[in-house]
């Protein structure tokens, strides 16, 4: 069995996660089982900064492979990389996404956009790898659906007919931009024969 500790003490993350690798012999890990405490100032350019800042920050503190991630959309109508790493902050700073999702489904609705994820793996031997996964779509014209989080009810991936938020957890995960970045995860496992 591997251990892996995901940098991160989100359990909605943490369930994403454990779908996404069901069936593999991984045991997953959030901070807070191992009494580890991290908060690290995020202040990296891309995806891939912030996930290896993360990552980073707990490396002398586990001997277990680290896994950390970032991740954010860009809404090719409100600029270049919009809002990017700043996604999260977006939402807060537009008073949530229950308040941002219908204004934008409204203001942009029909317009394409971008989720992306990316992943740091660091393992017991503190050796270092990224994986970004990415999927395509349209901002939605109206918010539709309950599951998933954040933007999934305004966030179309193209070929799909209704918002992630309309999908099940195990449909959608299958289908997601952290779910590409962690099929990539997979596949390094794999080629080091590692299971």
């Amino acid at each position: 069995m591997i251990d892996i500790v995901l940098a991160s003490n989100n359990e909605g993350k943490m369930k994403e996660y454990e779908e996404l690798l069901e069936g593999y012999p991984i045991s997953l890990h959030l901070l807070k089982d191992l009494n580890i405490v991290s908060d690290p100032k995020e202040d990296g350019k891309t995806y891939i900064e912030n996930a290896l800042i993360k990552a980073n920050a707990i490396k002398d503190k586990t001997n277990y492979f680290i896994l950390a991630d970032d991740s954010g959309v860009e809404f090719e109508a409100l600029g270049e990389h919009f809002p990017g790493i700043n996604t999260h902050r977006y939402a807060i700073e537009n008073g949530g996404n229950e308040k941002l999702n219908p204004k934008l489904a409204k203001e942009i609705g029909g317009t394409n956009a971008t989720f992306y994820c990316a992943l740091a793996l660091i393992t017991p031997s503190k050796e270092t790898f990224t994986f970004l996964g990415e999927v395509k779509g349209k901002v939605s014209k109206k918010v539709e659906g309950s599951h998933g989080f954040g933007y999934d009810p305004i966030f179309i991936i193209d070929g799909n007919d209704h918002p992630n938020a309309y999908y099940d957890d195990e449909v959608k995960n299958k289908m997601s931009h952290r779910a590409k970045a962690t099929f990539k995860l997979i596949d390094w496992f794999i080629e080091n024969k590692l299971f």
